[in-house]
């Protein structure tokens, strides 16, 4: 599994995700956007080492990235929620996964949106419909890690 993290604004939400990362194996991470990246002591903080365990590459263009996967046979999906998304743990590829995430305020930009191949959402029951990024990330690395 792939992550790729855009427009990431939190340095501290980047190191959890990439301890998230460490914890499920995730292949590489890569930061792309304004996303920032180790080495960072905000980074650091959270990621407690994992920053220097976990492949990961900083790519200033998002759609060279998915572009790249995508002929590296990967299902390149994004992790939203509302309106054309699919419940993650329902969804299901052949292929390796890449997980786009996407901004903590706006989510994934329309035009990403685009180019992916789906978008799946974690299933809430209570009356907020949105986790922090990073804890989204784990729940995503957790249920589809295992999934090719």
């Amino acid at each position: 599994m792939i992550i790729i993290a855009h427009n990431i604004r939190s340095l501290h939400n980047v190191g959890s995700i990439f301890r998230s990362a460490d914890a499920f194996a995730v292949e590489k991470i890569y930061l792309t956007g304004y996303t920032g990246a180790p080495p960072r002591s905000e980074i650091a903080k959270t990621a407690l080492g994992s920053e220097n365990r976990v492949a990961w590459e900083k790519v200033d263009d998002l759609f060279l990235v998915i572009n790249k996967l995508k002929a590296e046979g990967y299902s390149v999906i994004g992790l939203e929620n509302g309106k054309d998304t699919k419940f993650i743990n329902d969804w299901h590829s052949e292929k390796p996964v890449a997980l786009v995430l996407g901004s903590e305020v706006e989510g994934i930009d329309p035009e990403v949106v685009k180019q992916l191949d789906d978008l799946v959402e974690i299933p809430m029951l209570g009356q907020k419909r949105s986790l922090n990024v990073s804890v989204a990330a784990g729940i995503a690395m957790f249920v589809l890690g295992g999934k090719k």
